[in-house]
């Protein structure tokens, strides 16, 4: 595995610290690295589009002019993004920049107060992309198999729409590789992909409720769901009734404990739901 330049985002530094601790470790762990761009800050969230588009692309180019900046490992030009909504502003703003001279000036007008500039060079790619692409994925990798386990892969809306890069946005399948060679089976399920209501669980709690508990509602055979989004994560483990709850891992701290890495350095005692369960399972069975 190669080496990434990497764009953390907000998310992973509080409230999904657990995400940051796990993807760092499961990346080093298969051999690869990664850089973490200096001085970054907010790529605008869910936010700044609503507010001005302008600032919003503003906002990522600043972290895509510092990934030029500070240059790539491996004479690469990828960007890992664990977030999914970083990875959608991230993505958009390369995108547009890349398409149109005009929102490139306007971008790099903003940027010259702290003499930066951006090209629109970065490829920036989510977590789960670098996972299902630049990693063959083979049971030896998993010592501490987790055969008997059944997984609901989650993957949300903002990694899959609308940039079609890695993943059928209608019926994403990425996760099932390396689920699979941990031994676990896939849930067979409709719901990977489905909204589980994002921001509407503080603004219209009644309406994303509804959502997450279709979600576990569908995941009741599985032993966990796993995710790789922050927001999903934690709509998943708090919005859903209390009768529907099912683990819900990140899907490097899943992968991680079949590696056998400590559940201290994968995050996992961060999380919300209980999963010490699936903790014994390797050693217990």
């Amino acid at each position: 595995m190669k080496s990434y330049l990497y764009y953390p985002g907000c998310s992973l530094t509080g409230t999904a610290k657990e995400y940051d601790l796990s993807v760092r470790v499961l990346i080093e762990r298969l051999g690869g690295s990664l850089v973490e761009i200096e001085d970054w800050t907010c790529c605008g969230a869910t936010a700044a589009q609503s507010v001005d588009s302008s600032i919003a692309l503003a906002l990522a180019g600043r972290n895509l002019a510092l990934a030029e900046k500070t240059g790539f490992p491996d004479g690469t030009d990828d960007v890992l993004v664990p977030c999914s909504a970083c990875y959608l502003n991230l993505k958009t703003a390369q995108a547009d920049i890349k398409a149109d001279k005009a929102v490139k000036a306007g971008v790099n007008r903003v940027l010259a107060q702290e003499n930066l500039s951006v090209e629109g060079h970065p490829m920036v790619r989510h977590l789960l992309d670098v996972l299902s692409r630049d990693v063959v994925w083979e049971p030896s990798l998993f010592p501490a198999s987790m055969e008997g386990l059944v997984v609901a892969p989650y993957y949300g809306c903002q990694c899959l729409r609308p940039f079609k890069v890695f993943d059928d946005p209608e019926s994403p399948r990425s996760m099932d590789a390396m689920i699979g060679a941990t031994g676990a089976g896939v849930l067979d399920w409709e719901m990977g992909a489905q909204c589980c209501g994002a921001s509407n669980a503080t603004t219209k709690p009644e309406s994303g409720r509804i959502l997450v508990d279709n979600i576990l509602g569908a995941a009741r055979d599985a032993h966990c769901i796993v995710t790789v989004c922050p927001m999903c994560q934690m709509n998943l483990e708090t919005c859903g009734k209390k009768e529907n709850w099912v683990p819900v891992l990140y899907l490097p701290q899943f992968l991680g404990l079949a590696m056998g890495i400590d559940r201290d350095a994968l995050g996992l005692g961060l999380n919300l739901t209980d999963n010490r369960e699936l903790t014994e399972h390797p050693q217990g069975g």
